[in-house]
């Protein structure tokens, strides 16, 4: 655990604020309801029978369709999404450009055998991009924060705002703190011409043994013109009905919408719950993501997205689902390929 991809737990003045966060009570961090990581019915063998007969479409039968956007020139006059597969995205808003949560190394784990990306999930590369105005990152999951992605990008950020206590990680791997922002839940940065407001999720935290040391957020981004709901992991809870009356309505809400599984109801999503996530939010548009790259459930690859489309038609929800890599521009036609069908 003392390798640096583990990164470093808070200390001194950054674990000083934490402990005066009215979220962190009991020595870690805590959900606004009551959260166990694991369903009261569920155990290791209920577990381990899933695994051993998980769907057979785990992961994609050929390499994905991707588009190879040139992202040094983006306009961005209007705000420019995309998406990369699971939760790395680039923003591209009013000449500021913002990257989500990037994993770019191949592999969402701390041992590089283990969660590798899809073929055609990973054709970019930091060289790929332009200067980063503003890294965000929800929180310390290898799936969101990859250690490798973070040193090949020292050089090219200029601001981070992160999750309250995922600073601590970031100064372990060089990062100047003179640039790191930690926002607490409700608590907003101002950067310019936007703003970015931190707010709550149902999840957890951690890179080893030691759980909730570090927040969990989704983050509101507020520009002259629109209003973007940036989600990070969680679960279905009241949290986005508070976030949709406090801050919305929203012009795009990206929420997580993979990666769960009957075992764990409480921290991940079912497609069904992003969906009305959305509604509670008000926004005008769904982007669902936290799938396309990685394998970390037992549910087909695609089964995501196609839960939520149905759910969404249901419900009259407007969903956009660009190919990993192609360019979205708000307010413009929504891209409806259903490019998964393989």
């Amino acid at each position: 655990m003392s390798l640096r991809i583990y990164g470093k737990l808070p200390s001194g003045e950054r674990l000083r604020k934490i402990k005066s966060s009215p979220n962190y009570k009991n020595g870690s961090f805590q959900n606004i309801s009551k959260t166990n990581a694991m369903a009261e019915d569920a155990s290791f063998f209920k577990t381990m029978r899933e695994f051993l007969n998980k769907d057979k479409n785990v992961k994609p039968p050929r390499k994905l369709p991707f588009v190879k956007t040139d992202l040094k020139k983006l306009q961005g006059d209007t705000p420019t999404i995309v998406w990369f597969g699971h939760s790395s995205y680039f923003l591209k808003i009013n000449g500021t450009t913002i990257l989500v949560d990037p994993v770019f190394s191949g592999n969402a784990a701390p041992v590089s055998c283990m969660v590798r990306a899809f073929d055609g999930a990973d054709e970019y590369k930091t060289e790929d991009f332009p200067k980063i105005d503003i890294l965000v990152l929800t929180h310390d999951h290898y799936d969101h924060l990859d250690y490798k992605t973070i040193l090949k990008f020292k050089g090219k950020i200029n601001k981070v705002v992160c999750s309250l206590g995922v600073g601590s990680h970031l100064e372990h791997w060089g990062l100047d703190k003179k640039i790191i922002h930690e926002p607490d839940w409700w608590e907003t940065i101002e950067l310019g011409d936007l703003t970015m407001t931190a707010a709550p999720g149902r999840h957890f935290s951690g890179r080893g043994i030691k759980r909730g040391q570090s927040l969990w957020s989704s983050f509101i981004l507020k520009t002259t013109t629109h209003n973007l709901f940036l989600g990070g992991d969680s679960g279905y809870d009241s949290h986005f009905k508070e976030i949709g009356k406090k801050y919305g309505p929203f012009d795009l809400a990206i929420l997580e919408s993979g990666q769960y599984n009957t075992s764990w109801p409480h921290i991940h999503m079912m497609p069904e719950e992003t969906v009305q996530a959305a509604l509670d939010l008000d926004t005008k548009v769904l982007l669902p993501v936290h799938w396309g790259k990685f394998t970390l459930a037992m549910h087909a690859w695609d089964e995501p997205i196609q839960r939520v489309l149905k759910k969404a038609k249901e419900l009259n929800v407007n969903v956009a689902h660009p190919k990993i890599g192609e360019a979205y521009e708000l307010g413009a036609d929504l891209p409806l390929e259903k490019w998964w069908d393989l």
